[in-house]
């Protein structure tokens, strides 16, 4: 089955950190924004697996740090559920920093990647050691 699911469990609020799982500098992140989110009044914004983020760079170098970065979540540690109905959840939290249209700002990603942020996003499938 392809595409996305209708309804995607969003694991990560606005305000969360993440650590960071490309070579670009940033080692920890924390979400700022949720990109195309339309949610419910006072409700917290939160994205999940696959959702264009907007992060601010807490840990690393000092070229990266305090800037305001475009990253796409490809891991979460909350459960999901897929079309086929099998749920899936990691380790840990994870997002890979990215431009506005969704290439990658680095040329490694450690770890592995949803099937459901590599389908959505070409470059990271393509850049992506192993997809879950």
């Amino acid at each position: 089955m392809k595409g996305l699911p209708g309804r995607q469990s969003r694991g990560l609020p606005v305000g969360a950190r993440i650590s960071c799982i490309d070579n670009t500098g940033a080692k920890v992140v924390q979400i700022v924004a949720v990109l195309k989110y339309h949610g419910v009044a006072r409700r917290y914004p939160a994205g999940g697996v696959g959702d264009l983020v907007v992060v601010t760079v807490k840990k690393g170098t000092p070229e990266m740090r305090k800037k305001l970065e475009n990253a796409v979540i490809v891991r979460q540690k909350r459960a999901f559920r897929r079309a086929d109905g099998t749920r899936v959840q990691f380790e840990d939290n994870a997002v890979v920093i990215t431009t506005d249209n969704g290439e990658t700002k680095g040329s490694d990603i450690k770890g592995p990647v949803a099937r459901e942020a590599a389908e959505r996003w070409p470059r990271i499938a393509a850049t992506a050691s192993t997809i879950v």
